[in-house]
């Protein structure tokens, strides 16, 4: 919501004007052209773990995977991502590191671009990602051999091992 794909600098202002009717800060950046990859974090008692990746394929009837793809179309991602071995362990890697960097707790799905240069950029840290049916979250999960129940069954886990109060 309040995400629009500019082509050009005549585009831009109502761009801005459609994201600030969402919220009064605007973030403006440029387009990374690349494959979308998503992967999940999970924290486990020994510390947190990254689940298989996943891709979002372009969708035909968009210029980009915007709400109205991902939510109203239903895009669905393939799981797991087809990505070399190598760089599916980067991105795992990234994921991890992206976590602990941020100081998340309990969950998150790490969002990346794989560029044409075959460098991972990452792109937004959901700290509450969906858990729909058609979620990736929980998809990337059972495809790394966690099922829906075992993954509610680890969050509350984590969850009651954290102290309470400020951190």
């Amino acid at each position: 919501m309040g995400i629009t794909k500019v082509d050009d600098a005549d585009g831009l202002d109502a761009a801005i004007e459609e994201a600030r009717r969402h919220d009064p800060k605007v973030i403006v950046e440029a387009l990374l052209r690349g494959r979308e990859i998503e992967c999940g974090v999970l924290e486990f008692e020994d510390g947190p773990r990254a689940s298989v990746p996943a891709e979002i394929p372009p969708v035909e009837a968009h210029s980009f995977y915007d709400f109205e793809a991902k939510y109203i179309d239903s895009a669905s991602g393939i799981v797991p991502a087809p990505l070399t071995e190598e760089q599916t362990r980067r991105v795992q890697e990234l994921a991890v590191r992206a976590f602990d960097a941020t100081s998340c707790e309990g969950l998150v799905r790490a969002d990346f671009f794989l560029g044409e240069d075959g460098e991972f950029v990452i792109n937004e840290i959901n700290t509450m990602p969906g858990f729909t049916p058609i979620s990736m979250y929980p998809r990337m999960w059972q495809e790394s051999g966690v099922s829906y129940p075992e993954l509610v069954d680890l969050l509350v886990q984590a969850a009651l091992r954290r102290p309470t109060g400020l951190r």
